[in-house]
């Protein structure tokens, strides 16, 4: 079962993580904590839409392809007093469709899987509020 739950030492932003793949949400994690990222995982669209962490996440990290519903879908039925949320989506399963949805969806970034570590955390810094 993914780790879910809010991180005790993160003093950044929090941050979501939703992918169907509980090895890349523990990888995930493990990287956004080092980098100082407070991290909610998910490892569902059920459970993020689900979640009451969710509106103190200040960005997604959004698997594409998640199974039950798509990150698409997931994004479409976001609480509207959670929009507009900052979006990243991720994905192992690249198509110039899939770009395009993420584009007109208003994503800040797309990362194709495997991404470079570097790029994800400029992604999220890109797609925090500053302070």
């Amino acid at each position: 079962m993914p780790e879910a739950g809010p991180a005790q030492s993160g003093r950044r932003a929090p941050v979501g993580v939703v992918d169907d793949d509980a090895s890349i949400l523990r990888a995930l994690r493990r990287l956004l904590q080092a980098a100082g990222f407070s991290v909610e995982t998910f490892g569902s669209a059920a459970e993020v839409l689900s979640s009451s962490h969710l509106p103190r996440i200040n960005c997604l990290v959004l698997d594409i392809h998640l199974g039950d519903l798509s990150g698409f879908d997931v994004h479409e039925r976001l609480p509207d007093t959670l929009l507009p949320i900052p979006i990243i989506f991720i994905t192992a399963h690249d198509t110039a469709l899939t770009r395009e949805r993420a584009r007109l969806a208003g994503a800040v970034d797309y990362l194709r899987k495997p991404f470079d570590e570097k790029a994800l955390i400029g992604a999220i810094d890109r797609a925090l509020p500053r302070t």
